[in-house]
């Protein structure tokens, strides 16, 4: 599918997520030369992955969708939004998605389904509530952005080897634990000694691969969230919009105006949502999270705007 005219990528950010897609490469074909001198049955952990990552590729929107208790509306029943996500779909030069509603007072949105297709987007009714028009568009044009992008099968592709190295840990763990550390089944000791180091050598690099790759993902995944906001920025001319919502979206969650209760039924689908439902702070926090902070996604949204406002209009 060819990219609409008015989408402008930002080349550093571009630049930026190819690396990380490149180094985790690197880093799994690296683990995979290891685990392949030392053993030969890591086989059956790669079929796993594979399983896994396929369901997840075409189960994850029915399983967000069910999580959220997420109907889908018809424009009948949600004329504003049908007609607001239909015009966006046209300026994206995309098909139209599927339209689902959950009745939550938990205020965000997600886009989902593994290519455009069969996308979807969920609106909550606390983001309704709580947006005007012009914030609203700018939140469904972020989640137009994410199906133009591909980000669901992107984020698939990336977190495939990180299920099996996950799969590979929890497998030696268990290994070590009823010891499997190359003693208690009988034979010569330097045997067994030689099956102690080679458990050991393939428990380390999947440890340290494990917690690498878990880092890169979630940075390529901020990336993808980076890339959003600036789709939106584009596709609606405003960027300001979509950072007043984000900062209601952000003001409601942190000062505690939404149930507990609401805040945990919508866990399952913090992901792929537009804000998370944890706030995280610091840099730290942020190293960690699936999502940039609402205070850099703001400042960047704003300096965009600064930009559009200076450019000289042509008429």
């Amino acid at each position: 599918m060819r990219r609409p005219t008015w989408y402008r990528p930002d080349t550093g950010l571009t630049i930026r997520m190819i690396m990380t897609m490149v180094f985790l490469l690197a880093l799994y074909a690296a683990f995979i030369l290891v685990l392949g001198s030392v053993t030969h049955s890591f086989i059956i952990f790669v079929l796993i992955a594979l399983v896994l990552a396929g369901l997840q590729l075409f189960y994850a929107d029915k399983i967000a969708l069910f999580s959220m208790n997420a109907r889908e509306v018809s424009p009948q029943q949600a004329p504003d939004l049908y007609a607001m996500v239909e015009r966006l779909a046209q300026q994206a030069n995309l098909p139209m998605p599927k339209i689902y509603i959950a009745d939550t007072s938990v205020p965000n949105a997600f886009a989902t389904g593994r290519n455009e297709r069969n996308a979807v987007i969920c609106v909550t009714t606390g983001i309704m509530n709580r947006l005007n028009n012009a914030e609203m568009e700018a939140v469904l044009a972020h989640e137009m952005t994410h199906i133009l992008n591909r980000d669901i099968l992107i984020m698939t592709i990336a977190t495939f080897f990180a299920m099996m190295v996950q799969l590979i840990l929890r497998s030696l763990y268990w290994t070590g634990l009823f010891g499997g550390f190359g003693g208690g089944y009988g034979g010569r000791r330097g045997r067994n000694d030689n099956g102690a180091g080679a458990f050991l050598i393939i428990f380390l690099v999947t440890a340290i691969v494990s917690v690498v790759s878990f880092i890169m993902t979630r940075t390529l995944s901020r990336y993808r969230e980076y890339a959003a906001d600036r789709g939106s920025a584009l596709l609606t001319g405003s960027p300001g919009n979509l950072a007043s919502a984000l900062m209601k979206i952000s003001d409601s969650i942190s000062g505690g105006r939404i149930p507990n209760k609401d805040l945990r039924d919508a866990q399952p689908a913090s992901a792929l949502m537009i804000a998370p439902l944890a706030v995280n702070g610091d840099d730290l926090g942020e190293l960690f999270s699936t999502h940039p902070s609402t205070q850099h996604r703001i400042e960047k949204l704003m300096a965009m705007q600064a930009q559009m406002e200076a450019a000289p209009r042509t008429h």
